[in-house]
């Protein structure tokens, strides 16, 4: 039976006087709010566990697949692994990505995104109370229109924790084995602005765009942050990061609910 929990926010026009102009955000959203956002548990059969997660017009799909057995290198180490995967496909952007496997080899953006994405889920779990096991969380972006990585994130850790959940049901995991919940979003200025979860629009004409990976308790486990024009000064660095943990403290409470719920 499919979970869900479907977050809407009510739209509201919000102007940005800059020079005389007048300048509506996309979908008249307020510039800290985020896009309608909802996340489907068990949207797939066969998958351990899986998550359709929709951000907006960003809908990523994520998988998480269950393997008893380690990699070589951690035998005799008493504990787990969990590694991620990331692709976008062919139809996720207006005009057709051509499938990397074509290509002989995952871009080296794949590859970061994936390594990024990995890194955040072992953060949330403890790899010694998963056991010699494995999870392997595939996340792919059925639609692009900004903050794939974030939302990707989101998407495996509730697919990860939906397949913990499957497995102790089934008697193949004595425990779900939580740290803590973790979350992320994009954050960056935009007309001198502050906004939160930029689409790709926004994210394109940023002076300054950041993807923030955070526990619910506002801790940061990755910060990617990057000027695109002018440096970036210490108030907006602050600025940013602040509005990165709230809005990820937000999100983490939406995930609670449909994990828990």
């Amino acid at each position: 039976m499919l979970r869900s929990f479907d977050f809407r926010f009510v739209p509201f026009v919000f102007f940005v006087v800059i020079s005389g102009d007048a300048v509506m955000r996309t979908n008249g959203r307020k510039p800290q709010e985020l896009r309608p956002l909802s996340f489907e548990l068990d949207y797939l059969k066969f998958a351990a566990g899986s998550c359709l997660a929709q951000a907006g017009d960003t809908r990523v799909l994520a998988a998480a697949s269950f393997e008893p057995s380690i990699p070589p290198w951690l035998e005799g180490k008493g504990q787990g692994w969990i590694t991620a995967e990331y692709a976008m496909l062919p139809a996720s952007t207006p005009g057709r990505n051509p499938r990397e496997s074509r290509k002989g080899k995952p871009s080296a953006r794949s590859q970061e995104i994936s390594r990024l994405i990995g890194r955040s889920l072992r953060m949330g779990f403890d790899l010694k109370k998963l056991g010699e096991n494995t999870f392997i969380v595939d996340c792919d972006v059925l639609q692009a229109d900004g903050g794939t990585r974030t939302l990707s994130v989101c998407a495996g850790f509730c697919a990860l924790y939906s397949a913990c959940q499957n497995l102790q049901k089934q008697g193949l995991l004595q425990r779900i084995p939580l740290r803590q919940f973790i979350g992320a979003i994009s954050v960056g200025i935009v007309n001198g602005e502050a906004y939160a979860d930029l689409c790709y629009e926004e994210d394109s004409a940023a002076e300054v765009d950041a993807n923030i990976v955070a526990t619910g308790d506002g801790k940061l486990i990755e910060l990617q942050m990057t000027a695109e024009r002018e440096p970036l000064s210490d108030e907006q660095f602050s600025k940013l990061v602040s509005l990165g943990k709230e809005k990820t403290a937000e999100i983490i409470a939406l995930m609670k609910n449909v994990l828990r719920g």
